[in-house]
């Protein structure tokens, strides 16, 4: 959850919509913990931040086919093995200025040290900071229900797991945020 922090906002009411945001965990809030993020205040999801409406964040971590070729015994379907968590809680508003900033920096300060830039939340202007702020909403969601789903192929053979392991090595890796970064300016006019 820590790791893998882009994750899908789901909330059905008023009707059923998902939102793709990065949040950060804070390990200390609440029985399994508290999951912090903001929105637009355009987006209609916000409507469900009253402290009585359920949401549920999805954390998908590493996923990928698996093809039959590379178990020991061949004779089976091919697969997708995922790693996901789903934490389901009621979504509270954010709104304080300061409580607001608060979040923000925090969101901002665990990624930008992840990725070492030295950015500096605090040293943007107030006046700046204050209108980006007003276009959007904070939110809380106290983790009530924690599910982990992983499909590793954890029920295989030793013989199975231990050639997965090794496709899964030399396997073809996933396009990259740049490479499709890249594919898409070739494509603009």
């Amino acid at each position: 959850m820590d790791e893998f922090s882009l994750v899908e906002l789901v909330t059905a009411t008023p009707e059923l919509r998902i939102t793709h945001i990065p949040v950060w965990l804070d390990r200390n809030a609440g029985r399994y913990g508290t999951i912090r993020g903001h929105l637009s205040r355009q987006n209609p999801q916000t409507r469900t931040f009253d402290g009585r409406q359920r949401g549920v964040i999805v954390f998908r971590g590493p996923h990928g086919y698996i093809s039959p070729m590379w178990y020991a015994k061949t004779d089976v379907v091919p697969t997708w093995n995922f790693a996901v968590v789903h934490a389901t809680g009621k979504l509270r508003p954010v709104t304080d200025r300061k409580d607001l900033h608060d979040l923000l920096a925090r969101l901002i300060r665990k990624f930008e040290s992840y990725e070492g830039t030295g950015y500096d939340f605090a040293k943007v202007a107030e006046g700046y900071k204050n209108g980006l702020m007003g276009g959007i909403i904070g939110f809380e969601l106290e983790i009530e229900l924690l599910e982990g789903k992983f499909k590793l192929g954890q029920e295989r053979s030793a013989p199975d797991r231990e050639s997965l392991l090794k496709n899964l090595a030399s396997a073809k890796p996933a396009r990259s945020l740049r490479d499709v970064t890249a594919s898409f300016y070739q494509r603009q006019p």
